[in-house]
């Protein structure tokens, strides 16, 4: 399967939002896979991660954003579920997760109800080595400032705002993955 294709077949190839989607899921693609290929010993799927790390965020495309040039009509919160729909849509059900499951270091139940978050009611949370390196190297990478890999200091803080159960999964992440 060639992302590329899919992701084509929702953006408009050489446009700004193609080029910032693609710019983005290339560098979270880059870091996932050399974290992976440092662990051996964890038997990830690198076919796997590198194509759902390109269509982690294709969901972009349906929220409000025009800082990264997108004109859809849901808050950028919901991106993964809508993203999410699109791969099944696709026939992608694994890919699926990855788009559904990013956000944050993961969208737990009882935040989602607490935060009335407009998404899912269900845990939204990486479950598999592949969901969550791919989440992890998400975090390095804004969609804004797309030649620049953020520090782990920097991440750690921006984490904050989701609390401390995320800052907590981050470190957790760091210590299997780094």
């Amino acid at each position: 399967m060639n992302p590329y294709e899919i992701i084509e077949k929702y953006y408009i190839p050489g446009s700004d939002l193609y080029n910032i989607l693609v710019k983005h899921s290339e560098a979270v693609r880059d870091k996932a896979l050399a974290l992976a290929r440092r662990h051996p010993e964890l038997g990830l799927d690198l076919e796997f991660i590198a194509e759902a790390a390109m269509l982690h965020d294709i969901g972009i495309l349906e929220t409000d954003a025009p800082g990264i040039k997108c004109f859809g009509t849901h808050r950028y919160i919901e991106h993964g579920y809508l993203g999410a729909e699109m791969m099944r849509r696709e026939g992608l059900h694994r890919h699926a997760l990855v788009c559904e499951r990013h956000t944050g270091t993961g969208l737990r139940l009882a935040d989602i109800i607490a935060r009335d978050l407009p998404v899912p009611h269900r845990e939204l949370s990486p479950v598999t080595l592949e969901e969550q390196l791919i989440c992890y190297a998400d975090k390095f990478f804004s969609k804004t400032r797309l030649d620049t890999e953020d520090s782990y200091e920097r991440v750690e803080k921006k984490m904050q705002k989701w609390g401390e159960e995320s800052v907590k999964q981050l470190r957790h992440w760091r210590e299997k993955f780094e």
